[in-house]
Formats: structure tokens, sequence, C-alpha cells
């Protein structure tokens, strides 16, 4: 299994990122089903580990919170392979973040390598002109959606196909 810990993104948040989503050619926009917030990616496992992971993640304790999605950026420097939303400075998700990678790393798991960067993914790029994406960051430079409620977070399994990930939710935790 392919693994990664996440937050679910609500449907009226979904229906504003979607209004972002056009006018870089070269991009491959997010589907509804592909919208998350990552905490860990975990990679592949056995169904030992996987098992592993559930209980460790079950054993967490962590306050619900409120979250804002703002501004938008991109991943790959002066070849950007991909865009994002950005979050809200949030104590109370790097709070949850840092439980959820002290936990993986408790049963045996490598640290993540990657520094913890919160967003959403609002499409991959390949091959998107390097002036197009400026415009577009410039355009929705000042994006924000409505604070909504964060009362759980999920263990996806991730399965990979040519149109690109499909996600599936398999376990949730709910915060308190």
């Amino acid at each position: 299994m392919r693994l990664f810990v996440g937050l679910s993104i609500p449907d009226s948040v979904a229906a504003g990122l979607f209004l972002l989503q056009g006018g870089v050619p070269g991009a491959r926009w997010s589907t509804r089903e592909q919208l998350h917030l990552t905490l860990r990616f975990i990679g592949e496992v056995d169904g030992r580990d996987a098992a592993a992971v559930d209980d460790v993640l079950s054993a967490i304790g962590a306050p619900r919170f409120s979250l804002e999605l703002h501004a938008v950026g991109t991943f790959g420097g002066r070849d950007p392979r991909e865009l994002w939303a950005g979050v809200r400075p949030n104590e109370a998700l790097m709070h949850l973040q840092r439980k959820v990678e002290t936990a993986i790393q408790r049963i045996g798991l490598a640290a993540d390598a990657r520094k913890f960067t919160p967003h959403v993914t609002l499409a991959r790029l390949r091959g998107s002109p390097r002036g197009r994406v400026v415009d577009y960051l410039t355009d929705h430079a000042l994006y924000s959606s409505p604070p909504f409620e964060v009362n759980e977070f999920l263990l996806y399994s991730s399965t990979l196909t040519p149109n690109g990930s499909i996600y599936t939710p398999e376990r949730d935790y709910k915060l308190r």
C-alpha cells in the first residue's frame, strides 16, 4: 500500500479552489477527489506497517481547529512543476503535523526529509511557460478561503494511474 496522512478539504472551499483553475498551459488541474492537505507522506508499506501506522495514528490526541487557505505559489523554482494554495500560519496545524511525524517515526519509519510546507496542490505542471505561471501567481496572489473547521485527519491510500493519482480515504481520526 502507498499511504499518506492528510486533511480533507470541505466542498465549499473546494468550489473556491476550482475558480482558480485555468489559464496555465500544460497544467493538469487537481480533481475534487485529489484536493487535500498532506500532513505526512508515508509511501509504500506492507500490511504489518499499515496496521502499525493505524495504531499510532489512533493514539494521537489533538484539538480541533480552524484553518484558512491563503495565497498561491509554486514548487520547482525557475522550472515550476506544481501550483498550490498555501495556508495562513496556524500553530494548531503545525502541532498536529508534528504529532503525526513523531508517531510515524516511533514505529520505525524514516523521518520525512522534506520541511513541512502546508499546501493544497492545485495543478501539476509540465512544460508550462514560465511567464504564464508568473501571471497566474500575480492574478491570484490575494486568494483566501473562508475559514473552515478541521475536526479530523485521515489516512489515505494512493494508487498511481496514467491520469494522475487516485486517493482513497482508509480511516479517519477524530480531533477533540
